[in-house]
């Protein structure tokens, strides 16, 4: 039976996790349920979902030892669920659209073997996530597929913010400044666009997507004009396991003391560092913001984030001529009221100030309220992002704005 309104799927795969999130789209999109399969590759795996249906709500442990089972075990479930209310499209997150993909666009056998070329750029990730569109066209070969970049928001950055300062040949191989969290970031522009006007969006923003992965942009006239994070998702400020910007010397270093090679420098710049690397203990803010107290490591590493976040903020001032609008999002943007205080602490002179009450509450707007700069806190949503490109590439539904 054909569901009443197109329904469509979102799929997010990470190193270990693979989040998705089912929409029903008539004029605008109606979110029917959102879930993951967690700690992928780990006995503890599990599959959580939570639904406007009690049915769809629930968690429970299954066997993914590695993302070809997990999105086997996902697809299984949507089948048994989806009786008499089957998918119409399935929209996915590719991390690295290269140079080449700078808008989403429905799923062909060319582009997947277009996504094969360009897993280099990414090998942590392209590959996980070129396998689960795959894993849906072995099942569902009639399912329209989507691909949204993240790097697509970033693509046509001023040449100036695009170059790296490494041999010129190197920049024929698709070697330049990518950004990512652009998913994210086209999200929040246009919240920011809907709760403040268009004049607030046009204006001189500077986004932080504080989370996990952490990045932030600096946007003006709604086009993004640079960004912290660089060629890979390694670079800009430091994150819970990636270490941010390092002297690229070190790699020398390490290779000549320890015979450090090209793989397992990856491994620590990835998986080994940021947070977890200078805590020692663990990789999430709110642990370390617990001990901190009790363990100067856990302090150091929590000032050292909010310091460099502080310093990319002062940076992107400066490169866009001033600032308007100052947004946190993410999982530690909009729920760690005090690092965002420690991050604003001494940004007066760009005329950031917050007040504490609105702070402490979590609230959409946070600044001073004659300050001359307005702080935000906005919720993100990729996923909607995601299934309204869906819509939008494959002429589903016509959507108000959200």
């Amino acid at each position: 039976m054909k569901p009443a309104h197109p329904r469509i799927l979102t799929i997010n795969g990470g190193s270990s996790t693979i989040k998705f999130a089912l929409f029903e789209a008539s004029d605008s999109l109606r979110s029917i349920l959102e879930g993951a399969i967690e700690r992928i590759g780990r006995p503890e795996a599990s599959l959580r979902v939570k639904g406007i249906d009690q049915a769809d709500t629930f968690s429970r442990p299954v066997a993914a030892p590695d993302h070809g089972a997990a999105v086997h075990t996902l697809m299984d479930w949507l089948e048994g669920r989806a009786e008499g209310e089957p998918m119409t499209a399935v929209g996915h997150r590719l991390v690295h659209g290269g140079a080449k993909f700078s808008q989403p666009l429905r799923i062909t056998a060319e582009v997947l073997m277009e996504l094969h070329r360009l897993s280099p750029f990414a090998p942590d990730h392209l590959p996980e996530e070129i396998q689960l569109a795959e894993a849906f066209q072995r099942r569902f070969p009639d399912l329209p597929q989507v691909a949204c970049f993240d790097t697509a928001f970033h693509h046509d950055l001023p040449r100036v913010a695009q170059l790296l300062p490494i041999p010129r040949r190197y920049e024929g191989q698709g070697v330049r400044r990518y950004g990512f969290h652009g998913l994210s970031y086209a999200f929040l522009m246009g919240e920011l666009e809907r709760l403040a006007g268009r004049e607030a969006a046009r204006g001189r923003v500077i986004l932080a997507h504080l989370g996990s992965g952490a990045s932030l942009a600096a946007v003006q006239n709604n086009q993004s004009m640079d960004t912290s994070m660089s060629f890979t998702p390694a670079a800009g400020v430091p994150m819970s396991t990636r270490s941010g910007d390092l002297d690229p010397g070190l790699f020398g270093y390490l290779a000549r003391t320890e015979g450090m090679e090209a793989k397992k420098f990856n491994e620590m710049v990835n998986f080994e560092s940021g947070l977890i690397g200078v805590s020692e203990t663990s990789s999430d803010m709110r642990d370390l913001l617990e001990r901190e107290t009790l363990d100067v490591r856990a302090a150091e590493a929590v000032s050292l984030f909010c310091y460099q976040v502080k310093k990319w903020i002062g940076g992107f001032a400066a490169a866009l001529g001033g600032l308007d609008t100052l947004v946190f999002a993410g999982g530690i943007g909009e729920n760690a009221p005090e690092v965002r205080a420690r991050i604003c602490d001494g940004l007066g002179f760009l005329g950031i100030g917050l007040e504490t009450a609105r702070n402490a509450g979590n609230e959409r707007v946070i600044s001073a309220p004659a300050g001359p700069v307005v702080v935000r806190v906005i919720h993100t949503d990729e996923e909607r992002v995601i299934a309204e490109s869906v819509c939008s590439v494959l002429g589903l539904v016509s959507l108000k704005e959200h």
